[in-house]
This record gives structure tokens, sequence and C-alpha cells, in this order.
């Protein structure tokens, strides 16, 4: 079994208020989820306002296959969201 895991930052400078982050971070949590059927959610920092991490997992069978779905996965909130800025990102593939 391989387990896919990434850690992303994310910038979102238009955010005003944690009200106004949350509902940005659950939209693309729930569009992410939903396209790539990953595990996904908000894991640091989460009481600032413009500051934000989500950790994404993936298990498979196989650790290309896993590394492609995250970096997928990366590149959809990159291309569909152009008001967050991806400012770090850390893939790590494990083998149980």
């Amino acid at each position: 079994m391989v387990i896919g895991a990434c850690q992303i930052t994310l910038h979102l400078p238009g955010c005003h208020s944690l009200k106004e982050k949350r509902q940005i971070v659950k939209s693309v949590v729930t569009r992410v989820r939903n396209q790539f059927s990953v595990a996904i959610a908000e894991v640091e920092e989460l009481d600032r306002w413009q500051i934000t991490k989500i950790g994404i997992c993936y298990v498979s069978n196989d650790a290309q296959h896993a590394r492609e779905v995250l970096d997928h996965a990366r590149r959809y909130i990159e291309e569909t969201r152009p008001d967050i800025l991806i400012t770090h990102a850390e893939t790590e593939v494990f083998h149980w």
C-alpha cells in the first residue's frame, strides 16, 4: 500500500475576515475532494485571515500514481482559483 501526502500553504490576499476565509477554504476543499477522490482538510493556521495550510492524502497501490494525483490536485487549485496563491507545497509518498 502506498500513501501520498501533500501539505500546501495558501495565501488568500483578498480575505478580510475569518468568515470569508472559511468560505473560500471550504469551497476549495469540497471541489478538490469531489474532483480527485482524496482526503483533504485545513490542517494549520486556522485563526489567521490570509494564510492557511491544507493537507491532502491519497491511497494507492502505485507510488507514481499517488504522486500524480496530488500534483494534479495542486495544479487544479492554481488553475481554478487565481485569487489564491500557493506559497509552498510539499509532497511525500510512504510505502506501508
